[in-house]
């Protein structure tokens, strides 16, 4: 099972098992990881799940669709780097990302 490295504002690391084909969301939803809510249940309509990719990760993840991005666009703490979680399918290529979690979202 892939790893993920969640770490919240204050550097607090959750590092959690990802299923294959799952969302990143689900992933921190299933493992309880605090500062991803969810509200839209993945629906890519209230970016409650924002993260901002790790630099060393941002290639592998790729950039966000267009809906991700409008969505995105609504975000005061966008970054170049960030991604709405739900939108991010784990895959084995995605065995050890790390993203960081918006003080916001706490």
């Amino acid at each position: 099972m892939p790893k993920i490295t969640f770490i919240e504002h204050d550097g607090t690391q959750h590092i959690v098992d990802a299923e294959v084909g799952k969302s990143v969301m689900q992933a921190a939803m299933d493992n309880l990881v605090p500062g991803i809510d969810a509200d839209c249940g993945g629906e890519c309509s209230c970016a409650t799940c924002h993260v901002m990719v790790n630099s060393d990760w941002v290639a592998k993840a790729g950039g966000p669709n267009e809906a991700e991005d409008s969505m995105l666009d609504l975000n005061p703490e966008r970054a170049s780097n960030s991604r709405l979680s739900c939108q991010m399918t784990v895959s084995d290529d995605l065995d050890g990302l790390i993203v960081d979690l918006p003080e916001f979202q706490f």
